[in-house]
Parts: structure tokens; sequence; C-alpha cells
């Protein structure tokens, strides 16, 4: 099924059910007022609202037209986000344009920072940008929202307490990022607020291309109107979203409406090296600092400017028949 969360006046939303193509919805407050209260209480809540989405699809109840520009993160805030960093070939590139190299421990065991969740932009929110020598960058990837998860749980079980899947704009300013992480503290100023999919999913409804807790799709970042990326996030993950979460849940517990990103995703070239964009082949990049990486390597300089004010970014995921599966994600960029 496919839920979303709508603007009704309050700072958490109300929950609606989604057809499958995206174009009606169905309130669900008589069910759970909010996503968050359905995530509390998943297991008894759950199999109520996919009563719902039958009758949504079956138009055998009211349903009102379902726009993307009314909606909120399908969580507008919550009370844990946590991003890992699944995609490896990402590390790798940031380190070599540095001539680094990456600890062997970054292969077993995952990077992850704890973000800010007490406020999500909505997907069709403006990115506000008070210095461009900040660096703005996009940074597209999936999400997970978890129920209750104990802590010590193993991979195999965490994929269970998998509910929904989202895409992620996890906005970052790159320009920030050096200087935090000099202190030894992790991030913090260089990691405003996110952005994600107007729809959050169930992992059934991605049939065949969930596989492995990885969703088996080219994610479509475009840039200013042009294709960026169309990496593919079932391909070059040293890490699934269950590896991930368990990592997240080693010594703590995660409450239900527990938000575990993937990270930036990113492929390979075809020849093992670095990946080629969009225009020459490839499958591009799913953030402007990959390429800038690239560059580095290649030509000893970035070239690639990050975004400024203007700059717009959709973030979108389509399924075998190209139809949107999460709705996108459309920011522009704003001086504030």
């Amino acid at each position: 099924m496919k839920l979303a969360t709508l603007d009704n006046g309050t700072r958490d939303g109300k929950l609606v059910v989604v057809s499958k193509d995206l174009t009606r919805c169905c309130a669900a407050g008589y069910i759970a007022p909010t996503l968050q209260a359905a995530l509390d209480d998943w297991a008894r809540i759950a199999p109520e609202l996919e009563v719902l989405a039958r009758d949504v699809e079956h138009e055998a109840v009211p349903c009102e037209r379902f726009h993307e520009r009314q909606a909120h993160s399908p969580l507008p805030r919550a009370y844990q986000w946590a991003d890992g960093s699944a995609y490896i070939n990402h590390v790798e590139l940031v380190r070599q344009a540095r001539g680094a190299k990456v600890p062997d421990s970054f292969y077993h065991d995952p990077l992850m920072y704890q973000g800010g969740s007490d406020t999500f932009l909505r997907p069709r929110q403006a990115i506000p940008l008070a210095d461009p020598a900040w660096g703005c960058d996009m940074e597209g990837e999936i999400a997970a929202i978890t129920d209750d998860v104990p802590m010590g749980v193993s991979a195999e079980d965490a994929a269970k307490h998998i509910k929904l899947l989202m895409l992620v704009n996890d906005v970052s300013l790159r320009g920030l990022i050096p200087a935090e992480l000099e202190k030894g503290f992790g991030f913090f100023q260089s990691k405003p607020a996110s952005a994600f999919s107007p729809v959050a999913v169930t992992p059934d409804e991605l049939g065949e291309a969930w596989a492995d807790c990885l969703i088996h799709l080219p994610l479509m970042v475009d840039y200013n109107g042009e294709p960026f990326g169309r990496a593919n996030a079932g391909q070059d993950a040293t890490f699934n979203l269950a590896q991930l979460v368990a990592h997240a849940a080693k010594t703590r517990n995660l409450g239900a409406g527990t938000v575990i990103g993937t990270g930036t995703i990113s492929n390979k070239g075809a020849d093992g090296g670095p990946g080629k964009p969009v225009a020459e082949g490839g499958a591009g990049y799913s953030c402007i600092a990959e390429i800038r990486m690239i560059e580095t390597i290649a030509e000893g300089e970035a070239k690639t400017p990050f975004m400024r004010a203007g700059d717009t970014v959709r973030i979108e995921m389509r399924d075998e028949h190209n139809h949107s599966i999460f709705g996108a994600i459309e920011q522009e960029v704003v001086a504030v």
C-alpha cells in the first residue's frame, strides 16, 4: 500500500491512503490520525489500512484527488533519522580525491550519523540557503521506516521491521563539513533539514524490484531540468537496509517511526572505475560532490559548482512500466 500525509493545519498532518497510480487518496483518520500513530501500533493497524487501500483501488470508498504538492514528507517529523553509507563507491571516491585510503573497517562496519529529525522539508518545499559558500548539495537516497526494533537485532530479523520505504533528498552543506569533521564530533550545521518523497510504500508494492532489502531500480535525479543521475539502487551496495537497521540497533532500541537512510546511491563505471555522466552513457551521480571528486581525480580540480539560488533538483523512481512509485521530490534553492 501507499501512504502519505496531507496538511490539515496541524504539525503532523493527516494520514491518507493513496492509490497505486498516485491519483486518488482517502483519509485514514478513523484508523489512525497520523502515520506515526499507525507505526506505534503497526501490527494491529496495518491490516486495517490494507483493507482501505484495496477499497481505494476498487473505488469502493469516497476519494479525493491526490496532489503531490499538498503532501508533507510522509513523517513531517520523526523520533529518529539516521543516515548510513551503503554505497562505498561514494566513500572511495571521496578518499581517492584527497589521496587517502578507505579503512578496511568501512567494508564491514557501516558509517552512520544521526541527522536532525525535528522537522523535515516537504517534497516540494524550497531549500533555504543563507550563503552560497556553504556548498549546497543534493543527495539522492532511499530510506526505510521501521516499527519498534529491539536492541541487538540481527540483520535477518531487522528486515522484518522495515515497514515502509521512501526516497530522500539529504541536503548537505559541503563547505561546512570539513571544519565540523575536524572537531571529531560529527555533522551538525552541515546537515540541514532533509526532504522525503510525497508517498511512502510498503515493500510488497515494489514486487521483484525489492530483493535482498534493496530496491533494484534506478534513482532518477534531474538537475536544472537535465538528467544528472540514474544510478541503480540495487547495484554496488556494500550494505543493505536491513544491515543498516541492525547497525543502528546494536546498542539501543529503535522506536517506531525511526527513519534509516542508505546514503548517496552511487554506481561504479562499467569498467569498475569512476562512473560517467548520463550524457556520456553512464549512470551519472546522485550528488554534485561525486562529479566534483571525479573531476578532481581526473583533472586535478573540481569544476562543477554546488547549488545556488534558482537551481532545481527532482528525485523520482519509476517501475518497469514507467509509473512513478513514490511521487517526486522537486525542490528549488532559494536565498534567505
